[in-house]
């Protein structure tokens, strides 16, 4: 049986930084504190968060896990079935390179064939859940290639995407947490052409050991004006912030919200590794407790979290979401979203 504290932990993780950096998102880091204030709570509707892309992926994975059997071209198969009809549903604000995979799915492209080239944080906004999961090295990274080549081909994608489902394995464990030995299996898990990701890395943990804030580190990269979907400035801001409070999941979230940019994604990241380590417990109940979401509520994710645990790395059958259901939800969504985006017209500017 897979760690089912880490599972739960990872998915419940990464649905809520995602639902508390969604507000945020788009928003350098000056204005997010001038609009919205600091991110201490939910401020998508009436003091409640949801869910966004981010979450779904990971869920759509942790779906598709269950039913491969271990087996990487079941797993493929059923993701990318998922996704085609996730698609269908009309979620806001999905990214170019995914929708575009999804399209080529829908034309009956198969999975093998369906990414395109993008260096966006798709493949590593969803690759938490796999660490967590499966603790082999080896067939980690073979899920972790399945999982990203399906919508992204640019190595850059695949290999943000390895460097997290690595911190997320490292989390899970039940030793005591050590980022050089976790950088050290990053480092031989990627190919030659990597060296600028691992040089990345490494100046994360050296910031990390020097004390600085995930705000600094992110200034020093160029990033003033918040972090992009770029898989080479979400992952060592992710890594950062995990690093820096790898057992105190408030902290590791706000912090890297705090930065500004593609808040979700990177809280969402960020939640899913340091969820994997301190588990449903480690996560604020107030937290937790104030996200407003439907089919896929908190007690049907914490339910999927079971079965992954329970059935991994045996065939089960994965709980499912009424997709009629989903449509309403998406709809209700949308109108928040829009809502945001006109608010934004207004000041305070920064």
């Amino acid at each position: 049986m897979s760690n089912e504290k880490a599972i739960i932990g990872c998915i419940l993780g990464t649905a809520v930084g995602d639902a508390l950096g969604l507000p945020y998102e788009g928003l350098s880091a000056a204005r997010a504190q001038k609009l919205l204030g600091p991110p201490e709570r939910h401020r998508f509707f009436l003091r409640r968060g949801m869910i966004s892309d981010d979450t779904e992926h990971t869920c759509m994975v942790a779906q598709s896990l269950i039913e491969s059997g271990g087996n990487v071209e079941v797993f493929a198969r059923r993701f990318a079935a998922r996704l085609r009809w996730w698609m269908l549903a009309l979620p806001a604000g999905v990214g170019k390179a995914t929708a575009r995979s999804c399209v080529k799915l829908w034309f009956g492209i198969s999975p093998s064939k369906s990414g395109v080239y993008s260096a966006g944080n798709g493949p590593a906004m969803r690759a938490a859940i796999l660490g967590a999961t499966i603790e082999d090295v080896f067939k980690l990274l073979e899920f972790v290639r399945t999982s990203s080549r399906l919508t992204h081909t640019d190595p850059k994608a695949e290999f943000g995407a390895i460097a997290i489902a690595l911190a997320a394995r490292e989390a899970s464990l039940k030793d005591a947490l050590d980022a050089n030995r976790w950088l050290e299996v990053v480092s031989q898990s990627m190919p030659g052409d990597a060296t600028e990701l691992l040089e990345l890395l490494r100046s994360a943990v050296t910031s990390v050991e020097n004390g600085q804030s995930t705000s600094h580190f992110a200034r020093s990269l160029g990033l003033e004006r918040g972090i992009t979907g770029y898989t080479y400035h979400t992952v060592p801001i992710a890594v950062h912030s995990w690093l820096s409070y790898p057992n105190d999941f408030r902290k590791s979230v706000i912090a890297v919200i705090e930065c500004g940019g593609d808040a979700d994604t990177t809280a969402a990241i960020v939640g899913g590794i340091v969820g994997a380590r301190v588990g449903k417990e480690g996560i604020p109940a107030d937290w937790l407790g104030d996200i407003w979401e439907w089919p896929r509520s908190v007690s049907w994710m914490q339910s999927l979290g079971i079965e992954l645990s329970q059935a991994w790395p045996n065939c089960s059958s994965a709980p499912v979401v009424n997709p009629i259901a989903v449509m309403l939800r998406n709809s209700i969504f949308l109108a928040i979203v829009l809502s945001h985006g006109f608010r934004r017209l207004g000041p305070p500017y920064s």
